[in-house]
């Protein structure tokens, strides 16, 4: 017989084993999430810088606002001015400001008390409902 006639035996292939592909697999997913995870951080990185400079800008239109409403209201003071004393005018602009101000605290109030407790209450009813159900459900 030749040699060609005994089966020969299996040879090792080219194809790696099932370990070296589940090494290779934990290896390439750890990169990955590695990877993932740096260009994560860069692109909130980034976000964060676009958002401090947005804030900043709100922060300074703000800023700009408040001196303009006092402006406008110095231009009040000085419109009634013209009509009646100064003193009077400043008296009168002053105490409509308190009134609106006032206005605002009690509106903000009945929102504050809305918010409170800050707790979600009714998700909160609903995932213990739904930890009693599982658990009549486990005892059956």
């Amino acid at each position: 017989m030749s040699h060609a006639d005994h089966p020969a035996e299996p040879s090792k292939t080219s194809e790696p084993a099932v370990s070296e592909l589940v090494t290779q697999l934990s290896e390439q997913t750890t990169r990955l999430v590695r990877d993932e995870m740096r260009l994560a951080q860069a692109e909130l990185k980034e976000k964060g810088k676009h958002a401090g400079v947005g804030a900043g800008l709100f922060g300074g239109a703000g800023l700009i606002a408040f001196f303009g409403g006092a402006t406008l209201i110095t231009t009040i003071i000085l419109a009634l001015a013209l009509l009646i004393p100064a003193w009077f005018s400043a008296l009168i602009v002053t105490v409509a400001l308190f009134i609106i101000a006032g206005i605002a605290a009690l509106i903000g109030k009945k929102q504050v008390k809305k918010a409170v407790p800050p707790a979600p209450e009714r998700t909160m009813d609903n995932v213990k409902a739904d930890v009693n159900e599982v658990k009549e459900h486990g005892h059956r």
